[in-house]
């Protein structure tokens, strides 16, 4: 399944999937797709909800799925089928199933419990997929259960290399993959200092190319 997910850059991820295309904040999109037919968006700030973004990846019928705080303003940025979601549900849209999962800051400042911004846990082709959003080593987080992790490792917003896998190694998935470092926030080389300090028993795939 991992051969089918790409990040394209910084957390802008592609997963191609027996149910469809899905798109997880797509920012810096270097090309023209048009195929999606599900966007996931984390929460507003502008490194993960770039409209300019989605309209490279939007098809005729995607749905997109926000955070409840964003819907008005996706539907006034002009994407009309929208799906709005609250944390801790598990829902079903179209023929795709997930969960929500809280995303925020323990003890930053730069992404409050209150906003209520999401991580998602995709279900399809038999794997459940953890993409984490922007978030530190939560509760929640390392509640979570998975067979593959998308998890932020810059630092500065989110967690670094160390606590990123510090919760990789607690939640135990089958393979992890790093996002949110070497361009907007972090350096290149926090990849390598995450995989230093993931259990051996935990695959680390690298997808970023930077």
């Amino acid at each position: 399944m991992t051969e089918r997910i790409e990040v394209l850059t910084h957390s802008s991820i592609r997963i191609t999937s027996s149910v469809g295309i899905i798109y997880i904040d797509p920012y810096q999109v270097g090309r023209e797709y048009h195929d999606a037919d599900y966007i996931f968006i984390s929460h507003d700030h502008c490194d993960h909800y770039s409209p300019n973004d989605l309209k490279k990846v939007i098809g005729e019928n995607t749905v997109i799925i926000v955070p409840k705080k964003m819907e008005q303003a996706v539907l006034a940025d002009g994407f009309p089928k929208v799906v709005s979601v609250s944390t801790g549900k598990k829902m079903k849209v179209e023929k795709l199933e997930f969960e929500t999962i809280p995303a925020y800051n323990t003890l930053k400042p730069f992404h409050p419990k209150s906003s209520d911004w999401c991580g998602y846990i995709l279900i399809t082709d038999g794997k459940r997929i953890y993409i984490a959003g922007d978030t530190d080593a939560t509760k929640e987080a390392k509640a979570v259960q998975c067979d593959i992790a998308l998890v932020p490792i810059g630092g500065t917003f989110t967690m670094d290399p160390k606590k990123a896998a510090e919760l990789i190694n607690t939640i135990c998935p089958e393979t992890a993959i790093p996002t949110h470092y070497g361009s907007v926030v972090g350096r290149k080389t926090d990849a390598d200092v995450f995989e230093k300090y993931i259990d051996p028993s935990i695959k680390v795939e690298k997808k970023i190319k930077i």
